[in-house]
């Protein structure tokens, strides 16, 4: 037998960690299985559907966020030049498009190799940068898709960063 035969049980499962997150911050969740939980987050534009998966296969627990933004036929190329250059500003996770859904998600894998077992810190700041990265980005998606903007004026508009207050 070599060590690549060998099946260790994982002592954890991170999901139930992300449950106890969701049920202390009283957010509507729902475990549809022993390896993912979907939760619903209101967020500033829209309410976002964060759902967490255990691929035990590869040890990493995935992270897909989702907008209620669906892309048109029409609008499909644009996006997907969107999707590029939000993409290359990225330092985690990245934007994609399921396109039979026409759906827009953010994705994220953290590696736990070796029994490695996330804090509710790790948990918490991948949950957090997902939703800040929806927000940031919500603005732009929706200038492509309503107001046929191209892909480089609705960046540019979403990303405009205002000085003091009115």
């Amino acid at each position: 037998m070599t060590f690549i035969d060998i099946e260790l049980e994982r002592a954890s499962n991170p999901v139930d960690q992300i449950e106890h997150i969701a049920a202390s911050n009283d957010w509507l969740f729902d475990r549809s299985g022993d390896d993912e939980i979907t939760i619903s987050i209101a967020g500033h534009w829209c309410d976002y559907h964060v759902s967490f998966t255990w691929m035990d296969e590869f040890e990493a627990l995935h992270l897909a966020a989702a907008f209620d933004l669906k892309v048109t036929e029409p609008r499909y190329t644009e996006v997907v030049r969107l999707l590029a250059l939000v993409n290359e500003r990225m330092w985690m996770g990245h934007f994609d498009l399921w396109s039979k859904e026409g759906v827009v998600i953010f994705r994220h894998a953290q590696l736990l190799a070796g029994e490695a077992v996330p804090t509710s810190a790790q948990i918490e700041g991948l949950l957090s940068h997902a939703i800040e990265m929806c927000e940031r980005h919500y603005q732009a998606f929706q200038f492509v898709v309503w107001a046929g903007k191209s892909a480089g004026e609705a960046l540019d508009t979403a990303l405009f960063e205002t000085a003091g207050e009115a």
